[in-house]
This record gives structure tokens, sequence and C-alpha cells, in this order.
């Protein structure tokens, strides 16, 4: 891509971070959207929850990438909390649409987040970009979080919505708790551990969000997980043998429901997610597998 203006919203989580240090590190012009008063011109005003966003701010941008919302993991599902995770992408979401579709000159794509959580419980079954919606609380959130985006398909703007699974990061994530607990000796599986979790080493989602604004011709959702999905309990062993770590402990699923709530079905819940559409676009994963996924995010701290 040649040097160009992205403007990123969740320029400070782990996603949004990563892709603009990408970004900046190739000579591009990187706009960051922000909750308070803009300082210069290399910052836009917002309140996602609020719906406002300063469009003008926009202006002359290439590419607009939305990876903002709360944390999932990051409280207990309190009802209070839940309409938190979902009014912060949804109404976040249809807000930047919006002020995208109100540029006399809208940027060529809109990259908006999304999530495996699309698909809900699917157990040992593969899923792809195919498999409709499933059910549950995250499902719905995602439904919600990628209709939003319609002000900008509908002026024309081309929109990807990279469906992003566990991130195997030391900074943050899921996988930046279970680092130190794993770091010391106290990691195991979670509940029966047989649960798949589709995982996508931080290099490689930075990788598939930039391949996915290179390609013009690629819109529609993406599911951005490594090709081979693997069970709690198989990512447990990695997790001891490339830390060189005991992994005998194992919390009961029980447990895990009393300390999280409905948070734990998160957890405990198995999502066989592969990325088929990704890889059919000519994507190549540079950490497909989870050992070198592993040493990849130990050693980048």
């Amino acid at each position: 891509m040649e040097p160009s203006r992205v403007a990123v919203a969740g320029a400070s989580g782990l996603i949004g971070g990563a892709l603009v240090r990408s970004l900046v590190a190739d000579g591009h012009e990187v706009v960051r959207l922000v909750r308070r008063a803009a300082r210069g011109e290399h910052e836009v005003c917002w309140d996602p929850e609020g719906q406002y966003v300063n469009a003008a701010g926009l202006a002359g941008c290439d590419v607009v990438v939305n990876m903002a919302g709360a944390g999932v993991g990051d409280h207990r599902w309190t009802p209070e909390y839940k309409r938190r995770i979902r009014d912060s992408r949804v109404l976040g979401t249809a807000a930047l649409a919006e002020a995208v579709a109100s540029l006399p000159e809208p940027p060529r794509v809109f990259v908006n987040g999304s999530a495996i959580g699309v698909y809900g419980e699917t157990g040992d079954r593969v899923v792809d970009e195919d498999t409709p919606p499933g059910d549950g609380f995250l499902a719905k959130v995602c439904v919600e979080w990628e209709e939003a985006a319609a002000p900008a398909q509908e002026a024309g703007v081309r929109t990807v919505f990279p469906r992003t699974g566990l991130v195997v990061a030391r900074s943050g994530g899921a996988w930046g708790r279970l680092f130190p607990l794993f770091r010391a000796g106290l990691g195991g599986r979670l509940g029966d551990g047989r649960q798949y979790w589709s995982y996508i080493a931080l290099h490689d989602e930075v990788a598939a969000i930039r391949h996915l604004i290179d390609h013009d011709e690629l819109s529609g959702p993406f599911n951005l997980t490594a090709p081979e999905p693997l069970t709690n309990r198989e990512i447990t062993a990695a997790m001891g043998r490339v830390l060189h770590r005991p992994t005998a402990f194992a919390v009961p699923a029980p447990v895990l429901r009393a300390v999280l709530g409905e948070m734990a079905g998160d957890v405990l819940g198995s999502q066989r997610v592969v990325p088929k559409r990704l890889l059919e676009s000519g994507f190549r994963f540079a950490f497909p597998g989870i050992d070198d996924a592993i040493r990849a995010a130990s050693a980048a701290g």
C-alpha cells in the first residue's frame, strides 16, 4: 500500500495499538480517534456511546479502521457492563459509519472490527464465514455490530469485517492473563479442556488487517483465526511446553462459573472457526502453529 492517511478508532487497545505501530513503521500517516478534545491534526474527537464523531477530521483519510469496544474479559458481566459491551461497539460503529458516509470524498475502505463470537457455541463443528450467526449474548452483539456499518456500505464504501479470534499476546486480551499464570507454574486447563479455542498470533492479526486494507476486491466478513483451531487441553500443553512450566492445575467448570458468572460461558464454550475466506484471498500466516505463536508473543514482551 502506498503511504496513506489512516484513521484508527481503538488505537490504545491491543490490536489497534499494534496496527498503528505497524502503519507508522511503514510510513503511513495515522489519525487517532480520541475521547477528549483533539490535540492537533492527527487526532479526531469522538464519543462512541454518545454517537458523535467530528467527521471533518476524517477528511482526506484513505482508510478508516474501527477496533474500538469495551473489553469482553475486563469485568464481570453485570447487566450494566453487558450494555457497555454492546453500546461501545454498536453505537460507536453506527456513528463512525455515518461520519464516513457523510464525507464528500469517502475513504476507499472501512474496516470495522467484529469477532468469532458471532458463531456462538459450535462444539466440534467446523465453521467458516458461510456459517450463519449462532445464539447467545456475544453472537447477538456481533450481529448488531456488523449491521451498524450499513451507512458506509450504502454509501458505496468497501466495508470489511475482521472477525477476530483469541489473540495470542502477552500485552493484553485473554492471553495477557494466561502468561503470568503459566510462568508462575499455575497454568492448567479450563473445565474439561475439550473446548476448541480459535486463536491467532498478534503479528498475524495485524498482517491480516493490512491484507484486507490493501486488496480492493475484498469485502464482507473474514475470520481472523489460525488455520487449525486447537482444544484448550492442547493449548494448555503447548503453553507448558514452550514456557517450560508444569500444567498440572485445572480449574473446574463450576468454579469458573462461580467466579466469572455469565462470562464463564465464553471461556468454557467451544468455537472451531477456520479462516476460509482469508486463505482463499492469498493470505499466508507467519505463525500458524500454537507453539510458534506462543514463542512470538513471549519474545515480543
